[in-house]
This record gives C-alpha cells, sequence and structure tokens, in this order.
C-alpha cells in the first residue's frame, strides 16, 4: 500500500492527522499527534507527499519540518533494524 499524501488538502497539523488515520485505519483511539504518529505507523507503508511545499507554506516551516523529521526517523529506525518491509517517506 502507498500513501499519497496531497499537500493542497494539508493546511493544518489537524487535517493531516485526519487524513492519514483514516487512510490507515487508526481507528477512535489515535491521539492525533506526533508522538501518536510515531507509534501508530507500520513498517511497510511508503509514503509520498506531493505538493509538499503547499502543506509547509500553510503548516509553517518549523511545523513541517518537524513531521518531515519525526517520518525520516521512523524510515532510518526501520532501515536499521533490518526490517524486510520498510516504511519509507519522500517528498515530490
Amino acid at each position: 500500500m502507498l500513501l499519497e499524501i496531497d499537500g493542497c488538502e494539508v493546511r493544518t497539523e489537524a487535517d493531516l492527522h485526519i487524513l492519514l488515520a483514516r487512510a490507515l485505519d487508526f481507528g477512535p483511539y489515535y491521539g492525533a499527534n506526533l508522538d501518536a504518529l510515531w507509534d501508530r505507523l507500520s513498517r511497510d507503508v511508503p509514503v509520498v507527499w506531493t505538493d509538499w511545499q503547499v502543506s509547509e507554506r500553510n503548516l509553517g516551516a518549523g511545523r513541517f519540518e518537524k513531521i518531515c523529521c519525526l517520518l525520516r526517523a521512523v524510515e532510518a529506525e526501520d532501515r536499521e533494524t533490518g526490517h524486510e518491509e520498510l516504511f519509507t517517506f519522500e517528498l515530490r
């Protein structure tokens, strides 16, 4: 499964969490914050964020970078642990 985030749909961090929760079926107990996102990401979900520049403008560069840092950290941890199915993250 490839998850594509359309930057035009992400105006706030809440928008991002709603999109992810719906697409990945996180259920009603998802905390909708970066700690909860880390906990819920599965190793085999490739994430491609298109039109990310739109999201960066809407979220603000600092918040956008925090989100990207979290996604890159999940990717790095998967690589380091040698899992067969890896979480990947790409900005397009």
